[in-house]
């Protein structure tokens, strides 16, 4: 997918797995919801095909400002967006005694709602988000509920996208874990626009490395600096 403005702003997502990564408030979120926006997808989640969807298409500017370009159209797809998973599975669960086996298909065979937070957020990449036609998957910070095991365990099912030739997948994240999945194409957004970019150059991934070589050194300077900070006690 390609998408551009004017004037001379052109985004080439060139490879299966694309990774997003930046600082909070740097647009991650913005840009996704354009990619969802353009793609029919809703602002709180979910396919084309969802009522649910269709009823909160995203309506933001940026969408209106780029031009999207893809080869060959894909239709299929999903939006996963971490901060409003809770209401988008409200509205899974009322449907879940209209269409019971749509939703044990689609979504495992518990409600994501009787689940903790990171088993549904697996249950629905495990269950929804499969790999068996052409797909184009945006996901707003999938590892926010996940432990850095189950982390792993979301890179295989990434994985599984990339060998099969048939998913494309944007994720905005901030999980070193993420970014340094090989297959990737890594994109920073920072205060100078849109650079690929290696993770080992990344601020996410060396203040966690950092900090994992030597934890009582960084705590120590750290508070340190936190006391030099504070008022004086009278």
């Amino acid at each position: 997918m390609i998408c551009r403005s004017s004037p001379g702003f052109s985004l080439r997502f060139g490879k299966p797995i694309t990774v997003i990564v930046g600082s909070n408030g740097s647009g991650k979120s913005t840009l996704l919801e354009a990619l969802a926006g353009h793609c029919g997808f809703g602002q709180l989640g979910g396919s084309r095909d969802h009522a649910h969807a269709a009823e909160n298409a995203a309506d933001g500017g940026l969408v209106h400002a780029l031009r999207f370009s893809c080869l060959p159209k894909v239709t299929n797809g999903f939006f996963f967006r971490a901060e409003s998973f809770f209401g988008y599975s409200n509205w899974l669960d009322d449907l879940t005694d209209q269409y019971p086996g749509a939703m044990e298909a689609n979504y495992g065979s518990r409600h994501l709602l009787k689940q903790s937070h990171g088993e549904s957020f697996l249950a629905l990449f495990c269950n929804r988000l499969g790999s068996a036609g052409r797909s184009f998957y945006v996901l707003d910070e999938p590892e926010s509920a996940l432990s850095p095991a189950r982390q792993l365990e979301f890179v295989k099912l990434v994985h599984g996208w990339h060998r099969s030739g048939r998913v494309q997948a944007v994720i905005a994240t901030h999980s070193p874990i993420l970014m340094a999945y090989p297959h990737a194409d890594v994109l920073h957004i920072g205060p100078h626009g849109i650079d690929r970019a290696d993770y080992r150059d990344l601020e996410h991934y060396r203040v966690m490395r950092d900090f994992l070589a030597d934890p009582g050194a960084a705590y120590a300077a750290l508070l340190e600096d936190s006391a030099e900070g504070a008022p004086d006690e009278k």
